[in-house]
């Protein structure tokens, strides 16, 4: 087979030769190598060899968003400007070895501001100042009007890319849901108890952002039936920080409505839920979802690989079940070890399909021989694979 053709027969639940492997973001977001600027860690020599493994021999899912095309941060927002500078300030700077950017809303005289940090050696954005801080920041938020998150979309891009990937792989829409969409607007701690004090409240937020979200999704999925769609956020409302009964309310609910839409023109929808995902997965079945990432397994999460797949297997695809962080410490001839459990876990009996894949990737500028080592093995591991 070749890899689109087994990624697609995967998400059908259909027979394929063997398991497919992804490198998830390696792989997934498109970075440029060639790309001289300091904060582009893919530019270091360390990179080439691993995204090249990457490119050649894995089974290629692009994650990308119809909203903006000059970044891999999936939906970052094009609002149409006339209407949102009358509310919204940005500013962007750097200092010693970071990039700041700070954001202000001023709502009927209150400032609300949020302030992330990038440094130069690491690809991430660490939020150092959340955009609301009490109750009354919340209020002045839900007078902007909607009109201020409207949005525009490009799907040329996609289709572009999914050309151009042909045998490869394929292309995933990648989208927040609402609660990722508001509990980001807080520190995860402050969120878990605003969503317990003020639900009324909480859930006007989400309502907010529901309605664009939604929108976005009927819109999207009308212009490209039949692709495969991340959706990112449930972790929020998930064991210790919430307790599984309100996932119904706090994610099922807006979920369920974008997994609807996504099915309504052939696509498929993937929710990607990090930790303890054991007393909400039977929600996320109940809910459409046709797979589930990156079903990490103990202590990271709470869910063995070969629970899952005896369980829920034949509704849901399982993504992942290998931590980045044993790809970066753990001994090669004890990885292998680690990456053959996870295939034959993941392949034990009949189920809809399994794909090898990290729960993250290295970050900084420097990948170490045995990160490579290891990358390597997961793909020779499931080379060796047939499934029968």
């Amino acid at each position: 087979m070749t890899r689109k053709e087994r990624l697609l027969a995967t998400m059908r639940g259909e027979t394929v030769d063997r398991p497919a492997v992804n490198f998830y973001e390696i792989g997934g977001f498109i970075v440029n190598p060639e790309d001289k600027d300091p904060y582009n860690v893919y530019n270091s020599p360390d990179w080439r060899a691993l995204l090249e493994m990457a490119d050649n021999q894995t089974d290629i899912i692009r994650m990308m968003s119809p909203v903006r095309q000059n970044s891999h941060m999936a939906w970052e927002h094009d609002k149409h400007e006339s209407e949102i500078e009358r509310y919204l300030k940005s500013e962007e700077w750097e200092e010693g070895d970071s990039r700041f950017h700070r954001i202000t809303y001023e709502i009927k005289g209150r400032k609300l501001t949020a302030l992330t940090r990038r440094q130069k050696h690491l690809d991430t954005i660490w939020t150092t100042e959340h955009l609301i801080k009490d109750r009354e920041d919340v209020l002045a938020y839900l007078d902007l009007p909607d009109e201020v998150f409207s949005e525009t979309f490009d799907c040329a891009p996609l289709f572009l890319e999914d050309k151009k990937l042909g045998d490869r792989g394929l292309v995933m829409i990648d989208t927040e849901d609402p609660v990722c969409a508001v509990a980001s607007l807080f520190p995860i701690e402050e969120f878990a108890l605003f969503a317990f004090m003020e639900a009324d409240l909480c859930h006007k937020l989400l309502e907010k952002h529901a309605r664009i979200i939604q929108a976005r999704t009927e819109k999207i999925s009308e212009l490209m039936p039949g692709f495969l769609w991340r959706i990112y956020g449930p972790e929020y409302v998930t064991p210790p920080f919430f307790p599984a009964n309100l996932f119904d309310d706090y994610v099922v609910k807006y979920d369920a409505p974008m997994i609807e839409a996504i099915h309504a023109n052939g696509g498929f929808a993937r929710v990607h839920v990090h930790g303890n995902v054991k007393e909400v997965i039977p929600a996320i079945v109940d809910m459409g979802a046709d797979a589930i990432d990156p079903l990490e397994p103990p202590p990271h999460g709470n869910l063995e690989l070969a629970e899952a797949r005896k369980l829920y297997g034949d509704k849901l695809v399982l993504f992942g079940n290998i931590e980045i962080a044993d790809i970066e410490n753990m001994p090669t001839d004890q990885f292998r070890k680690v990456v053959q459990k996870s295939i034959e876990d993941g392949t034990r009996g009949e189920g809809r399909g399994f794909v090898l894949m990290p729960s993250a990737s290295p970050y900084g500028r420097d990948i170490s021989d045995l990160t490579l080592a290891n990358y390597s093995k997961m793909v020779n591991q499931v080379m060796k694979t047939v499934i029968r």
